[in-house]
């Protein structure tokens, strides 16, 4: 099995209304990819870090193989969310790949 951890930092710009609608907007849509994309086999966005994070959101997914991973990153699904949602409103991404 194969982890796939990212962490997000939302634009300084955006309001804390606009942080939640965002939030809620990823999550809505990283969330819905399941049973969509082969390979993927758990998918979860955590919106709601302590106070002490640095960090606005999280994904935690996993995937059977290193390939369902690399499917997973151009897969029109997967690419509609990150163009449509993450990548505008995103400064900072930090990644995480391993097996477990």
């Amino acid at each position: 099995m194969v982890k796939h951890v990212i962490l997000w930092q939302l634009k300084d710009e955006l309001t804390e209304e606009r942080k939640t609608a965002v939030k809620e907007d990823i999550k809505a849509g990283l969330e819905g990819l399941a049973g969509k994309i082969p390979g993927l086999v758990d998918i979860h966005v955590y919106t709601d870090g302590l106070a002490s994070s640095n960090a606005d959101l999280m994904l935690d997914s996993s995937f059977e193989d290193e390939e369902s991973l690399k499917g997973y990153a151009v897969h029109p699904a997967h690419v509609a969310v990150a163009d449509g949602v993450v990548r505008p409103n995103a400064k900072l991404r930090v990644c995480m790949d391993y097996e477990a």
